[in-house]
């Protein structure tokens, strides 16, 4: 399903053939350039996508890849966690992308099909380091339900769970 935006020549579509190569190669290069994250980032986004791909439920789980003039912008994911519980992820804006709006709007189409769903709270895992995507979850909602220094992806870091309830 393509989802249009007038104007700004954005379109929405599902995850496609070819779509999740792109996701797992932009996820890994962005993040090690941006964040210095390793190889064990592109692994999980790999390992995410694959258990996506094989098993999900098109009734309470969706894709989004954002497209603009025949180049993907950006992506993502409201996959289940449980019965009442949502989960964002894979969640990403291509620098140039950065500052339009598109991930706001990527952020509405997730809440809504997840509320359209059934679904009752979504949650998220981040890091602090991700300053824009955070004060875009506090924007819409979200509240940060705990904080914990560990080291991921080769990088000292303080993990970040967030949520909000869609009821």
């Amino acid at each position: 399903m393509d989802q249009g935006d007038s104007g700004s020549g954005i379109v929405l579509r599902d995850l496609a053939i070819g779509d999740a190569g792109w996701i797992i190669s932009r996820h890994a290069c962005l993040y090690a350039r941006e964040e210095g994250y390793d190889a064990t980032f592109e692994a999980l986004v790999a390992e995410i996508l694959a258990a996506y791909i094989r098993s999900h439920d098109p009734d309470r789980e969706r894709a989004w890849i954002a497209w603009r003039a025949g180049a993907r912008i950006g992506s993502i994911f409201c996959v289940r966690q449980d019965e009442d519980t949502a989960k964002l992820r894979l969640f990403l804006v291509e620098p140039a992308a950065r500052g339009t709006g598109l991930g706001k709007r990527l952020l509405r189409e997730c809440l809504a099909f997840a509320r359209a769903t059934g679904y009752r709270r979504m949650v998220l895992w981040t890091h602090a380091s991700h300053r824009a995507a955070c004060a875009l979850y506090a924007a819409h909602g979200f509240r940060l339900t705990s904080e914990t220094p560990a080291v991921d992806f080769g990088q000292a870091v303080i993990d970040q769970t967030w949520e909000i309830d869609l009821t």
